[in-house]
């Protein structure tokens, strides 16, 4: 079989890209949306998921004809829209080979890890520069499915947020995104493109992970917009911008995850604070999804109350710390089924922890939040947090495991029938760890009265926000 010819020439992955490699010829407004080439790579990407099963491939030969019509449609268009990437060329170049592969190895699992190599949007933060991202993958929150899925995208990258990353919260595998357009692939709750989700043979060190802030913030500024209304909380001023300024609410959450995102590899942790290899208790992915927040919550109070920073950094030092309180008590607690769902939990810990430290109260129908006072209170559950972590080199895991879940009982309160919620005396503590997880409840820590009440009237709000782009 012939492989997909290619006419743009493989060069060297760009691995130190800087502003001043990018001309303005890269940043040319054209609507790549509209683009024919495009369009016909989408269709084509599209009707290639309709072959493929799980892994990637097509296992159907009566597909294989469709399928090779299919990828030289895909080669074609990326060769008519490379023009518009020069600094993707190297990238373009190797993802037109891996079809060729996938189609000559008579469309198998995909291996697309000569592409992945190449590509390296981390190296290239400019606000304004483009992307044409297709890779056989799964989106997370998305599909599990490695289909072929295409995507374009804009690099979001502040002035502010380049003097901050300069400086302490360094972050250089952090690329902050805003869709153009996508494949079902991200018709879907999925924020995150990230290198491992793409199907290839071995997996290398990755040197970027992305997230698509635009669609962060269009959610974030839906549902609070309805928890405000309903529950009559009335909003500082400033937080208010954030509702009605979806450009404002952008820069907001790529602080946030800037500091977030450095914060998975930062501090007194235990060994593996994610335990990837093993099946770890999910509220403990809660604690660490929330310590990074946190984290992101108490440097923004320093920067806020310091005088060093910029006012344009400590103007939105501030409005971090409202992002991050009302997406994670009105959006992350309701979010998602109640099967595991760590982040839910762990705003459900927040809003209990903020009522029970007297900052936030339900009086007469309507949310009041003592703002003045909020910092504080919240960065105490942040320390908490962290001293648990720091205690954890000196605990075996199961007394790590059952330290952490009192953490989060003495705050919320268990379902009745819980096993765990009776102590160590009624758990398997002298077998196998996992025997400890499987007797979590999958609603370990049900919703209380309130959320239960506000979802009723929040989850069509919450729901409509799947695909959101800005």
């Amino acid at each position: 079989m012939k492989t997909v010819a290619s006419t743009l020439e493989p060069t060297t992955a760009p691995t130190d890209v800087t502003s001043a490699d990018v001309t303005s010829a890269d940043l040319v407004r054209v609507n790549l949306v509209a683009e024919p080439a495009w369009i016909a790579l989408k269709a084509a990407a599209t009707a290639l998921q309709g072959m493929q099963i799980k892994n990637g491939s097509i296992p159907e030969a009566d597909d294989h004809a469709a399928a090779r019509a299919h990828v030289a449609k895909i080669c074609s268009s990326i060769e008519e829209l490379a023009p518009h990437f020069p600094h993707d060329a190297s990238y373009l170049a190797a993802a037109i080979a891996d079809f060729g592969r996938w189609v000559d190895g008579g469309f198998g699992e995909p291996d697309f890890l000569a592409s992945i190599l190449e590509f390296a949007p981390a190296a290239q933060r400019v606000d304004g520069i483009r992307h044409l991202v297709i890779f056989p993958m799964y989106t997370q929150n998305g599909s599990t499915n490695r289909f072929v899925e295409a995507v374009l995208v804009e690099v979001l990258w502040p002035e502010f947020i380049s003097e901050l990353e300069a400086g302490t919260y360094s972050n250089k595998l952090f690329v902050p995104l805003r869709f153009l357009d996508f494949t079902a692939g991200y018709d879907t709750n999925s924020a995150v493109l990230f290198p491992e989700t793409v199907a290839m043979s071995s997996v290398p060190a990755f040197t970027w992970g992305a997230i698509f802030q635009d669609r962060e913030a269009a959610r974030f500024r839906t549902v609070t917009k309805a928890a405000v209304e309903i529950t009559s909380l009335t909003m500082p001023t400033d937080a208010e911008e954030l509702l009605t300024d979806q450009h404002l609410a952008e820069e907001t959450f790529i602080m946030w995850d800037l500091i977030h995102d450095r914060t998975h590899m930062s501090g007194d942790l235990p060994f593996d604070p994610f335990m990837i290899k093993q099946r770890m208790p999910f509220f403990l992915y809660g604690l660490e999804e929330l310590r990074c927040d946190l984290t992101a919550f108490r440097e923004s109070v320093k920067i806020d109350r310091g005088s060093t920073a910029s006012p344009d950094i400590r103007r939105h030092a501030r409005l971090v710390q409202y992002a991050v309180i009302f997406d994670r008590i009105f959006r992350f607690s309701m979010t998602g089924t109640r099967v595991r769902n760590y982040d839910a939990v762990a705003g459900q810990l927040l809003f209990a922890w903020m009522h029970q430290h007297g900052v936030l109260h339900w009086t007469d129908n309507k949310l009041s939040i003592d703002w003045a006072d909020v910092p504080d209170v919240v960065v105490e559950l942040g320390d908490a947090i962290d001293e648990l972590y720091w205690r954890s080199i000196d605990r075996p895991k199961i007394s790590h495991w059952l330290a952490a879940y009192e953490l989060v009982a003495a705050t919320l309160t268990p379902h009745p029938a819980s096993v765990w919620a009776k102590g160590a005396d009624a758990l398997p503590v002298t077998g196998a760890p996992g025997g400890l997880t499987d007797q979590l409840l999958d609603d370990e820590f049900p919703l209380s009265m309130f959320y239960e009440a506000l979802q009723r009237k929040m989850l069509p709000v919450i729901e409509s926000t799947v695909g959101i782009r800005a």
